[in-house]
């Protein structure tokens, strides 16, 4: 057997033990997790304006192509082209359902999708509450139709007034009792600071739902410090630049802060400039909580297996590191103590190879 096809064996070995992996995806977003047939569907039967409806024509306009130079803001422009795409109410049903059954396909078994009601909704002037439901309806028809728990977190843009703001904090209080678990910030790091959301997010939190926030992801590990103690974050959405100051490190360490990672998409988003420098293991080494996720799949044309992958051939991770980041991501889930118990001693069975059932069985 020649050098060559072993290392192919070997590679593919790996590949199919971190598939079968049970996995935990905290970290991603319904925006970012359009099948690109689905797009080109929707956009010939509701007459959605695109420069072409070939699947690979529309490729480089939604997804990030191998020859595209990384790029922070680029990266964000993808989803103003796939906003097109939320025209009608069913398409969020759509969208939603297949957002979940890609997850279960690729093995994850806990998911916690963050989705964008303006974002949804104020394109074609949908209600938000409208947006909300039909996405809790298809994610939970999704849940039963496959082998997954989903539970729910609404995103505020960082760009976003107060107005817009403080109605998806109310959406996502009022709903907490039907899989609304969290609320999120995403956006725009380098225009605008976190600091203006600082009353909301304390509403949030003293109405029980977990806070994550985007951070250290375009600007450095003082974003992460505000995001802890102004917004007061249980989990960081990326914080790759916290390894730029140790006092921040030592503070996501003391606060047992989970840092959701996503290693293709920081190299697409420069916010690593190269995968062999990414934060992740050493993070892990130093006892920072981390987990791996997906962030946009379709976006960014990956899974939550291949991220597995560039965390071990990219980073040097271990499978049996891998796994204890799955259960640290178990244990950052946004869920009542009582079930996320239950969740986690799941998880330790499912790791140790035994044969079980779906969580929550």
């Amino acid at each position: 057997m020649s050098d060559l096809t072993l290392k192919i064996k070997r590679r593919k070995s790996l590949r199919q033990t971190l598939q079968n992996l049970p996995k935990v995806d905290l970290h991603r977003h319904l925006e970012g997790s359009l099948r690109l047939s689905t797009l080109a569907e929707i956009a010939r039967e509701h007459g959605v304006d695109l420069p072409s409806y070939d699947i690979e024509e529309l490729r480089p306009y939604v997804q990030v192509t191998t020859d595209e130079p990384p790029d922070f803001h680029a990266f964000l422009e993808k989803f103003d082209f796939l906003a097109r795409f939320y025209s009608r109410p069913e398409c969020i049903d759509r969208i939603s359902y297949e957002a979940v059954a890609d997850a279960a396909q690729d093995n994850v078994k806990y998911l916690e999708l963050r989705f964008n009601p303006a974002a949804l909704a104020l394109s074609q002037g949908f209600y938000f509450e409208e947006v909300v439901e039909r996405v809790i309806s298809a994610v939970k028809k999704a849940e039963q139709d496959f082998d997954i728990m989903v539970r729910l977190l609404t995103t505020i843009r960082r760009d976003y007034d107060q107005d817009t703001s403080s109605h998806i904090v109310d959406i996502a209080i009022s709903y907490a009792d039907q899989s609304i678990v969290g609320l999120d910030l995403a956006g725009d790091e380098v225009h605008y600071s976190g600091r203006p959301f600082a009353a909301l997010f304390s509403k949030a939190k003293e109405a029980g739902l977990g806070i994550t926030v985007h951070a250290g992801e375009a600007m450095g590990a003082e974003s992460v410090r505000t995001a802890i103690e102004l917004l007061r974050a249980d989990r960081i959405g990326h914080g790759v630049k916290a390894s730029e100051d140790l006092a921040v490190m030592d503070l996501v360490r003391e606060r047992g802060i989970t840092l959701e990672m996503c290693p293709t998409s920081n190299i697409q988003t420069a916010a690593v400039k190269a995968i062999t420098r990414h934060p992740l293991r050493a993070f892990f080494q130093i006892g920072l909580p981390v987990t791996i996720n997906t962030d946009d799949p379709s976006v960014s044309n990956t899974t939550l297996t291949d991220e597995y992958m560039v965390a071990v051939r990219g980073i040097g991770v271990t499978v049996p590191e891998i796994k204890q980041m799955i259960l640290t991501g178990v244990r950052a889930a946004f869920l009542p103590p009582s079930e996320r118990e239950r969740l986690e001693a799941w998880f330790v069975e499912a790791l140790g190879d035994s044969k079980v059932g779906p969580p929550g069985a």
